[in-house]
């Protein structure tokens, strides 16, 4: 059998102002954006430049208790993990497209990371593995 995760659904507070940091902050590819007008939603999918993989449906939150979670879908801890090949040349581009890093790079035993945050405040690691890891 085989099996992946196609999307993880992160509640966002606006379609327009997420595609715009997803994807004019951190350079993810707009993969769709579809009307639902029956559910009064959009079906908006983002995801990291490469070799497509897990994508993100970005899903506006719908009721007061869901507009809660936005910026904290993991209470408090890194919440997704973004991979890359070149730890510096993305961290140097986050950086220059104005997001904030709240822990500083580093080596660890697995490669280099930095945690990063996105424009709601979900935490993320900006990570390159070097041991092998995928």
């Amino acid at each position: 059998m085989t099996q992946s995760i196609a999307h993880i659904a992160l509640v966002v507070r606006d379609y327009d102002e997420a595609i715009a940091f997803y994807v004019g902050k951190l350079g993810f590819e707009l993969v769709e954006d579809t009307d639902q007008p029956e559910q009064d939603k959009r079906w908006v999918v983002v995801r990291p430049r490469g070799h497509g993989g897990t994508s993100l449906l970005l899903a506006r939150a719908s009721s007061a208790r869901q507009e809660t979670f936005i910026g904290d879908q993991a209470g408090g801890r890194v919440f997704l993990f973004l991979q890359t090949d070149d730890f510096w040349r993305d961290q140097a581009a986050l950086a220059e497209a104005g997001i904030t890093f709240v822990r500083e790079p580093k080596h660890a035993p697995y490669g280099i990371v930095a945690v990063f945050e996105d424009l709601y405040g979900n935490l993320w690691d900006l990570v390159q593995f070097t041991d092998g890891r995928p």
